[in-house]
């Protein structure tokens, strides 16, 4: 071989061995990303179980607060039917208090 030729050679191995370092980091690269990303994935679905998990009971509080609210309301809009027609008995004011 002429010294041109190993020059030439020389200049494609260093270019080779430069090419693999850089093909290794981007791969770093992508197995970082796909990592980060489940973490990421893992970490929202906690926060909602974790939401769910705490906020549960409120708005079940809310939601039989809601109920009650509709139930008392029918109750006032039998009342008020009651008192159209005169006094009410004392039977029918029974019926419509809570024991």
């Amino acid at each position: 071989m002429e010294q041109e030729e190993k020059k030439l050679l020389q200049n494609t191995f260093n270019l080779a061995e430069e090419n693999n370092e850089m093909l290794h980091k981007v791969r770093g690269v992508q197995k970082r990303h796909a990592i980060f990303g489940i973490v990421k994935i893992i970490i929202i679905i906690g926060i909602a179980t974790g939401g769910y998990y705490f906020l549960q009971p409120l708005v079940k509080n809310v939601l039989k607060f809601v109920q009650d609210s509709g139930a008392s309301i029918d109750q006032l809009k039998n009342l008020g039917s009651m008192f159209q027609g005169g006094a009410p008995s004392l039977d029918k004011l029974k019926d419509i208090m809570p024991r």
